[in-house]
């Protein structure tokens, strides 16, 4: 296991969220899964009354990197400072990725991409570097939103 595991807080979802996320990526897997106390004398704040039982933590892997997510309440939230950046092998792994995973079209930029539950992604090919050696290849980042290699 990496010394370093991200953490990703949901406001109640984390469960549906990893089952989406290990249906996406073909070596996804849930590795275990606690819950919250059943009662609610046993320490849980006000905001988390209302999970008594219900799931806390699903750890869980994609393509060989470790994630945790919890169960929480709302009071945060994912942005655009914060991506996990998948390297594909070609145009076919960048599609699929962006099907599957792109749900905000408004947060959509150079290969980024916001899910159904807020997290940015970057779907981009795994030559990137060499890709952007090319002529003019910052413009033609700049207006795109999925990557389209040929385009370089």
């Amino acid at each position: 296991m990496s010394k370093i595991t991200p953490n990703l807080w949901f406001d109640g979802n984390a469960k549906e969220a990893v089952d989406f996320y290990v249906s996406v990526f073909p070596d996804g897997k849930i590795l275990s899964t606690a819950h919250y106390p059943e009662s609610t004398e046993e320490g849980l704040a006000d905001f988390q009354k209302d999970l008594a039982g219900k799931v806390l933590t699903v750890e869980f892997e994609l393509a060989g990197s470790h994630f945790v997510a919890i169960n929480a309440g709302p009071e945060f939230k994912f942005n655009e400072a914060v991506s996990f950046s998948i390297a594909c092998k070609d145009q076919e792994e960048i599609d699929y990725y962006w099907e599957k995973l792109s749900s905000v079209p408004e947060s959509e930029q150079c290969g980024w991409c916001k899910d159904k539950y807020g997290l940015s992604w970057q779907i981009v090919p795994a030559n990137m570097e060499e890709l952007m050696q090319k002529p003019d290849a910052f413009k033609t980042l700049m207006q795109q939103k999925k990557i389209i290699i040929a385009e370089y």
